[in-house]
């Protein structure tokens, strides 16, 4: 833990002593984020917290992981994974100050996935037998993975919707993700995982009600192509068996560590192509604008959907035994009944007011 602990430490400090400069200028040149019929705040909130994230996660990277180190010759690929951070910062910062329009922001989303996927080698090579497929050849692999790093950024970038939710459950992940890889022996992916989760350790000091600060997007598409870049690696890892921490059904296990950002994205693009509306376009649909509407405070909501995220996490882990595609449906299943249990609550609550 010698390495891990100090890359934490690193990235919180930095991340910390970074935001009260940032969120001084931001206010002096207006760069806040307003009321409006979307948004769960009532006053002009800054936008840029990512920017201290990504202070603090560059840093503590490319201060921590031993790049020179003959024993784990991986870290080469480190390089690739900064060029993709660098991409993603740029077109989020960009749109945080002055909006992108959704089509250049994918196309930068796209050149980041194709930069981890075909430089750094990062993709997914095999269903672990989902629907009796296994190995899957390059030519499928690389489109497949850059689809997959596609939807992960953009589903933690769907539920930065209020305070505290997208730092917690990218504390959660990070956390999981960065010790199992610690077990496995990745050190160099399991520095990158500490150093987010430090990075937004400390942002959400910041970031919890009354909330100073917001992440914008620089940091939820920098959380995004962070988790995309983990959970595919924790896939790839188990592609063989290991003595200490082998993880059956592997990917229905990594789905269970992202259950809320994914599940949600799915079940909104969902519900708006069945109203005949474009999946992109914004509306109040998402599970954390439920448990708002249902009276929680943002804090509550947060806390909430961070207990269920745990939960499925170690349903997951105990019932990895089943299988991939029987553990994925077991997921979804649960997922469905408490999303319809929400959704009966909010009818239930209107019905009493009418």
């Amino acid at each position: 833990m010698f390495d891990l602990i100090p890359s934490f430490i690193t990235a919180f400090i930095i991340t910390f002593f970074a935001i009260p400069s940032i969120i001084k200028i931001a206010i002096e040149k207006n760069l806040c984020d307003e009321p409006g019929e979307r948004r769960s705040h009532n006053r002009s909130i800054p936008t840029l917290g990512g920017l201290g994230v990504f202070a603090g996660l560059i840093f503590s990277i490319t201060f921590w992981i031993p790049f020179d180190s003959a024993a784990y010759p991986a870290h080469r690929y480190v390089q690739y994974v900064l060029c993709a951070y660098i991409i993603i910062f740029l077109i989020g910062a960009k749109d945080d100050i002055i909006p992108l329009s959704p089509i250049k922001k994918f196309l930068g989303q796209i050149v980041a996935a194709c930069i981890l996927v075909f430089k750094a080698g990062i993709y997914l090579s095999s269903l672990y037998g989902i629907f009796g497929i296994n190995d899957i050849p390059y030519a499928l692999a690389a489109p497949l993975s850059v689809f997959s790093m596609l939807v992960i950024i953009n589903a933690l970038n769907l539920i930065d919707g209020i305070n505290g939710l997208a730092a917690t459950i990218g504390i959660i992940c990070c956390g999981v993700l960065g010790l199992w890889f610690y077990q496995f022996g990745r050190l160099d992916l399991a520095i990158l995982a500490f150093a987010m989760l430090g990075a937004l350790a400390a942002f959400l000091y910041y970031n919890a009600s009354p909330a100073k600060i917001f992440m914008g997007d620089t940091g939820s598409l920098l959380l995004g192509l962070t988790l995309s870049v983990l959970a595919i690696s924790f896939i790839e890892s188990n592609k063989l068996p290991h003595e200490h921490c082998y993880i059956e059904s592997v990917p229905a296990v990594a789905i269970a560590i992202l259950i809320i950002p994914l599940f949600d994205t799915l079940r909104v693009f969902s519900l708006r192509a069945m109203r005949g509306k474009s999946p992109f376009q914004p509306d109040r649909t998402h599970i954390h604008h439920i448990l708002i509407d249902l009276g929680c405070s943002h804090m509550q909501a947060t806390a909430i959907l961070a207990l269920i995220n745990l939960l499925f996490i170690g349903i997951a882990f105990q019932l990895q035994f089943l299988g991939s595609l029987e553990l994925l449906l077991v997921l979804l299943l649960i997922a469905v009944l408490l999303t319809s249990f929400s959704f009966y609550l909010i009818n239930r609550k209107q019905g009493q007011k009418a």
